[in-house]
This record gives structure tokens, sequence and C-alpha cells, in this order.
């Protein structure tokens, strides 16, 4: 709730390829199918998937995010399923893990092509029989999770590869969901430019900050390959350069934006 409350949570875009993201997310968020989230980094997977919490029956549950390319991966199994105390070196008290916390609610799987086989299969088992096992514990524990999971990899090819289980695979993928790339979201790149400017307005404290006719135009033939978070970056940067050339001015217009600066 804090994260919708502090980025926003509206899926902004009126486009076509955006009203049918839309579409498909009310279709199948009250469901409890399990759904895969693909697209390219910076589409806007983790809003999606916020979104999908947020207009199901499990909203009043929490939304547990788990970036699966952080987890070391001697840890992955502890971190998931939690541990009793004295399970291992290091391990001082019992720790509920992410399946645990989750229960009732919606577990966020981010970057799911980034698991090991191994951890693949015991997340595997876990969703097939709703029931984990804390490290160094005899009993199992049910749990009630949704699984909502996200990748900007192609995992057709990475199970035709062998570098992901095709049994999760199908177990994941119940309704995949692909977000569009920017580029693709024709006419939004002004809606989306124009909530950025508020958003960064707030973040420095400025009174009136508008952006010109000629800057979105700059902005709507560049090409995105980074994305919604790539425009985010280059408006909060103009912001930036545009507040300093103009200090004395009551109203800081951001009229030049550096689209592909690294």
């Amino acid at each position: 709730e804090e994260a919708w409350k502090r980025d926003g949570g509206e899926l902004i875009g009126e486009s076509t390829v955006m009203n049918q993201l839309k579409q498909e997310i009310d279709i199948v968020a009250a469901s409890d199918f399990n759904i895969l989230i693909y697209g390219e980094t910076g589409v806007g997977k983790e809003l999606v998937a916020r979104t999908l919490h947020q207009k199901s029956l499990r909203d009043t549950g929490p939304m547990v995010y788990v970036n699966c390319a952080a987890l070391p991966e001697n840890l992955i199994e502890s971190e998931l399923f939690g541990h009793i105390k004295g399970a291992f070196t290091g391990a001082d008290k019992d720790r509920a893990g992410k399946f645990s916390l989750a229960d009732g609610g919606t577990l966020f799987l981010d970057e799911i092509g980034e698991l090991p086989l191994g951890a693949q299969s015991k997340i595997l088992r876990a969703i097939q029989s709703n029931e984990i096992q804390p490290v160094g514990k005899d009993n199992v524990e049910e749990v009630n999770v949704r699984i909502v999971a996200a990748t900007n990899r192609d995992l057709k090819e990475e199970v035709e590869e062998g570098k992901f289980r095709a049994d999760l695979y199908h177990r994941l993928s119940v309704y995949p969901i692909r977000v569009p790339n920017l580029h693709e979201r024709v006419g939004d790149v002004q809606l989306l430019a124009g909530y950025f400017v508020e958003q960064t307005r707030r973040k420095l404290g400025i009174k009136q900050l508008k952006i010109t006719a000629a800057a979105i135009n700059h902005l709507e033939q560049y090409n995105w390959p980074g994305n919604v978070r790539e425009l985010e970056h280059v408006v909060s940067r103009a912001a930036l350069k545009a507040r300093a050339r103009q200090k004395s001015k009551a109203i800081i217009a951001i009229e030049q934006v550096d689209c592909g600066t690294l």
C-alpha cells in the first residue's frame, strides 16, 4: 500500500495496446490463476503486478515482492520458505519465508528467469501442493498464495535450451500477460511525460513546472530502448537542468530534453 501511494498505482496510457493490457488485467485479476508478466526492462511489469493484486479478491492481504536475481543461491530456500533456529550457521532465530509472509495474498516473483534450476524445482513443489517446508523443520506448512511472476527473458526459449523447467513454466503461465514497449504505445509518451513532470515537480519542491510542446515533440520522436523507466529519468534530468538555468523564474519550463544519454 505504501508503494502504491508513493509511486502511484495508475496504469497511464490510452493507446490501443495499453487499453488491451488493461482489459486483460480486468479479465484475470479476480481469478486465482498464476500469472506470468513478460516484457522488456523498464516497461512497468511491477506496476502491472501491483494492479493485479489491487484488483484481486486478495487486495486486503499482503503483496510480497521477491527479486529472484538478488537471492544468494545458498539462501534461496531459507528466503522463500523460512527456517527454524539452529537450522544452519547463523540461524539464531526462527524466520518466516516469503511464502509464509504472502499467505492469503500475492507473491510477486520478479526476474523469475534468473532462478537456478535447483530453486525452480522447489518453487514448483510449493506451487503444486500449496505446502512449504522451512529449512530444518520436519513438518510441512500449508500456504494460500497466488503467484505472479515477471521476466524480461523469453522463457519458452529458455525451456528449449534447458535453462528453465518446462513444468514450472506451464504452472506460472496459466495466464500470460505481455506489457508493451513504450515505442508501441502511440500517443502515450505525452501523457506519461506530463505525469512525470508533475511527479518531479513535487519531488524537487518546484511551485510550477511545465514542459514545452517542442520538448514533447522531441520525446515522441525517440524510440525509448529503456522504455517508461528511461522516460522518467529523462524528464527528471531535464527538470533539474531547467531549474538550474531558470532559477529566477516563477514558472520553470522544460525546453530541452536529452534522450539516450547514459
